[in-house]
């Protein structure tokens, strides 16, 4: 245990930040982190291996995870982060200390460090626990409370101002009075933080189990136009009869949905921007008395990429969000879509993202307002992408085709030919092991002794064994999603 190999070795050791915290609200940390009054050269001069690549003391220390297993293997290999105590000096670009310099004061590491609620130290072996600025309170209170100055905290690094709402989202706590003022007149300094750093921690907001209140915050408090400004367009914006919310709010509450199931990120981000344009698409029609958003999928797709470009997501996740928000508005009448259409939609998603889409149509229309999941009309349309999805029952399946039946038999094209695939693929359907391309051979130069009307008369049985074995797969896909054949 790497407190242990500190603590033998004559130094002070505790763990810190987040692990502390979750410690006492009683979840099992993720990861560890631990401070000491050892310089970087004593810690790395304690452990087989460690890493140490940056200009503010932290050391990666190898480990084996809890166990102390004598051989690291892949899975259980973690790495323990151990930095010295610290002073910092001023921030002038609001994100890195201008001079880091070691410390001999457990109080003075705690004193630099965000949030109460991180700013307890704690060594398991011993039982201490260093409490000084009452992080302890504030996590049984449910506060998030900036630690001494809130101003000094997020001039020093103004990032801090969106992790207080990713913390407040993350833990459900509420934010204290003064440092949500701090905040406020503090959100301008987001503007020095690199869209690397802002997307990661919006990320991390998104992937809690209360985005939507988080983001109301952001908005109330001036952060979020720092982050995606397009989304404020939305607020105020009324909509169709069909909604019983603004863009602004629907946009959000279809993003709660997908939080409150558990589903991961490219599905949230497709949740949160899926109408981002319908405010430039509004239009209000005499005819139907109501607004419409025509085409807010199409411009909202390229807005999508726009703002994630900008935010530095990777290639494969600003491809993936835009096209979902391209394609959201596949769902349409199942009385006249064809199955057509719905094997060109997956074309134009991809067979492994359908699925998540229909996810995303479900948080879409819970976010109308309407309680209900799958109404029979999606549920319809599940259906058929089941059966889209399917390879339906044909010749396509034979080992054999029209060209080599001509090849075995030396007919030329015709009827003949067609009547002879129809004859084999009964056989086939009847006895699944006779797919194989030396009986099909066989069998066909068998086939072509016969009349034509034997053959047509074989032929035709086969084709409508075909066709009823497509109905029967239907009918079950339909039975299992529980709509109507």
């Amino acid at each position: 245990m790497v407190l242990a190999v500190l603590q033998n070795a004559s130094f002070e050791a505790f763990l810190v930040g987040g692990c502390v915290r979750d410690l006492i609200m009683g979840i099992k940390p993720k990861d560890f982190d631990v401070t000491t009054n050892a310089t970087p050269e004593q810690i790395i001069a304690l452990f087989p291996k460690t890493f140490y690549e940056n200009t503010y003391g932290t050391v990666g220390v190898v480990t084996c995870g809890e166990d102390d297993l004598p051989v690291c293997s892949d899975e259980n290999v973690k790495i323990v982060e151990v930095t010295p105590y610290r002073l910092e000096t001023t921030y002038s670009d609001n994100r890195h200390p201008d001079e880091v310099t070691w410390s001999k004061d457990i109080e003075d590491d705690l004193r630099r460090r965000d949030f109460t609620c991180n700013a307890i130290a704690y060594n398991p072996i011993t039982g201490e626990l260093i409490d000084s600025f009452e992080g302890v309170q504030d996590i049984h209170n449910k506060v998030i409370r900036a630690v001494g100055s809130p101003d000094l905290r997020f001039n020093e690094d103004a990032l801090r101002l969106m992790r207080a709402v990713r913390l407040m989202s993350q833990l459900d706590f509420d934010l204290n009075s003064v440092t949500r003022e701090s905040i406020e007149k503090n959100a301008h300094l987001l503007k020095n933080i690199s869209q690397e750093r802002i997307r990661d921690e919006f990320v991390k907001l998104l992937l809690t189990d209360f985005p939507m209140r988080g983001l109301i915050l952001m908005k109330d408090m001036g952060i979020l136009q720092f982050v995606a400004l397009e989304l404020e367009r939305g607020i105020g914006v009324a909509q169709n009869q069909a909604h019983s919310f603004d863009v602004w709010e629907h946009n959000l509450r279809t993003l709660q949905h997908a939080a409150d199931k558990k589903w991961p990120l490219h599905i949230r981000l497709s949740a949160v921007f899926h109408d981002v344009s319908k405010p430039e698409t509004r239009r209000f029609s005499k005819e139907k008395g109501d607004y419409t958003f025509y085409g807010h999928d199409v411009v909202g797709g390229r807005v999508t990429r726009e703002i994630m470009e900008r935010l530095k997501f990777s290639k494969e996740m600003t491809d993936k969000v835009s096209k979902f928000v391209r394609w959201h508005m596949f769902f349409s009448d199942t009385e006249q879509i064809t199955i057509s259409a719905v094997r060109r939609m997956i074309t134009n998603i991809g067979k492994d993202n359908i699925w998540d889409l229909i996810n995303l149509r479900i948080c879409d229309r819970v976010g109308t307002g309407r309680p209900k999941e799958e109404p029979y009309r999606l549920r319809m349309y599940e259906s058929m992408v089941e059966q889209a999805l399917q390879d339906p029952i044909s010749l396509k399946m034979l080992k054999t085709n029209g060209e080599k039946i001509m090849s075995v038999t030396h007919e030329t094209a015709g009827p003949k030919i067609g009547f002879v695939l129809h004859a084999l693929f009964d056989e086939v359907l009847e006895n699944p092991e006779k797919n194989t391309e030396e009986y099909l051979d066989n069998r066909a130069i068998e086939l072509m002794k016969l009349s034509v009307d034997e053959l047509k008369k074989l032929g035709e049985a086969g084709k409508e064994e075909m066709e009823e074995k497509n109905k029967e797969q239907v009918q079950k896909i339909r039975k299992q999603f529980k709509v109507k054949g």
